[in-house]
Parts: structure tokens; C-alpha cells; sequence
């Protein structure tokens, strides 16, 4: 089942033949927010803030530099961003060990669209080191043929870097490319670079805004069917 939001965007599919996806990580192919959450409580506590759900930002899309920049600020914390952020992604590589919540659809969704002939690539904000320990965790190695990480480009969502650089690496037209997230940050990353954009909300990101996305989908699911339409 799907919303359409926005502008339809076959008209566009059929002058440029859609050839790659583009998938955001968390929250689109791991429920991976309760970890983010935990790791940022654990540390934090070590640093005598009680950090709980009430205060937990909108950080979704954001590179641990931006959230460790404002939170550091916030908490008047001693150590530098770049020290937080390592203790941080040391935390949550620790907490990817357990079993993980794929998201519905994985993996069945993105072998269908790869089946299909479509490229698969994978932009996500995370760390290189989370999301090597996610795709192994969700038994997605191999996966994708193109592993962009936010650390990689200048700016973070909702600046269009990472999906700029992404398809720069695919060496595609942007508007052969579709990007899938979950979030209103990485929706306005995509608008922002010019790329169509699919949302698939996660439990956390279901009340964001959507209405620049081409599509609102339910569940990863009813993306191969949408791709299809789109073709």
C-alpha cells in the first residue's frame, strides 16, 4: 500500500530511465533508533547527563559530528566532538553484535529490485564502521555495489552531499537514480540535490513531513511494485 505525496514523478521516469536505488540505513533497512538512543544515554551518563526520550532531538539523517557539535555545546561537555563521536561509534558497533530488527522487506525487496536489472547503492550518515557492522548483521554484505558514508562528504543531511557524491560515484543522471528514507531530513537531502525520493517511514519518523516525496510507501515491501509503475 502506498500515499502518493507530491508530484507524480513518472513523466520524469520515462524521459530518463530509472537504474539505481539509492538506500538510506537506519530506520529504512534496521530500526536502529533505540540503539542510536542507547549508546547516546550510556555515554552521556558517563558524563554525569541524564539524557531520556523527552529530550532526544530530531538527529535522524544527522552525521555524529553534527549531533556530538550540539550536544557538547548543550551539556557543556569537556571532551572534543571528535572524542565523543568515536566513543560513541565504539558503543554502537557493540550494540549491532545483537540480533538486529530488519526492517519489513529485508532482504526480499532489494534482491527483487536487484533482480530486476536496477544498481543498488547505499548512502547512509552512519560511520563506516556501523554500517559495515549493519549489513553484516542484516546479512546484506554484497549487497550493494556502492557504500557511501557520511563521512565522506562536507555537510550531512539535510545538505544534499552524500547523494550528490553518490551518484557522482554511480556516474548516473540524478534523474535516473531514486532515493529511499525514512526521515524529513534525508527526504529534504534528496529534494535538495534534485533526486526523486521515496519515503518509508520508520516507527519513529511516521508523524515527519513527506509532502516532497514522490511517494509514501508502507513498508519496503511495496517498493519493488512502485519501481516497477515507475519504470
Amino acid at each position: 500500500m502506498l500515499d502518493g505525496l507530491g508530484p507524480a514523478s513518472l513523466d520524469m521516469a520515462a524521459e530518463i530511465p530509472l537504474t539505481a536505488v539509492i538506500f538510506d540505513m537506519d530506520g529504512v533497512l534496521v530500526d536502529s533508533e533505540p540503539i542510536h538512543f542507547e549508546a547516546t544515554r550510556a555515554l552521556l551518563a558517563e558524563h554525569g547527563v541524564t539524557y531520556s526520550p523527552e529530550v532526544n532531538d530530531n538527529f535522524f539523517g544527522c552525521t555524529d559530528r553534527d549531533v556530538f557539535r550540539l550536544l557538547r555545546a548543550r551539556y557543556d561537555l569537556a571532551p572534543s566532538e571528535p572524542e565523543l563521536a568515536a566513543a560513541w561509534i565504539g558503543r554502537v558497533v557493540v550494540l549491532l553484535g545483537r540480533p538486529l530488527q530488519a526492517m519489513a522487506g529485508v532482504p526480499s525487496a532489494l534482491a527483487a529490485l536487484k533482480d530486476s536489472g536496477l544498481r543498488l547503492a547505499l548512502a547512509s550518515s552512519s560511520a563506516p564502521e556501523i554500517i559495515r557492522a549493519t549489513l553484516t548483521g542484516l546479512g546484506l554484505d554484497g549487497m550493494f555495489e556502492l557504500v557511501v558514508s557520511g563521512h565522506e562528504v562536507e555537510r550531512g543531511k539535510p545538505a544534499p552531499d552524500i547523494f550528490l557524491e553518490t551518484v557522482r560515484r554511480l556516474g548516473l543522471a540524478r534523474e535516473a537514480c531514486l532515493v529511499v528514507e525514512d526521515s524529513f531530513n534525508g527526504i529534504s537531502a534528496a529534494a535538495a540535490a534534485g533526486i526523486r525520493c521515496v519515503a518509508v517511514p520508520c516507527p519513529s519518523t511516521a508523524g515527519q513531513d513527506f509532502s516532497s516525496a514522490a511517494a509514501r510507501l508502507y513498508s519496503l515491501r511495496d517498493l519493488p511494485a512502485w519501481v516497477a509503475a515507475a519504470r
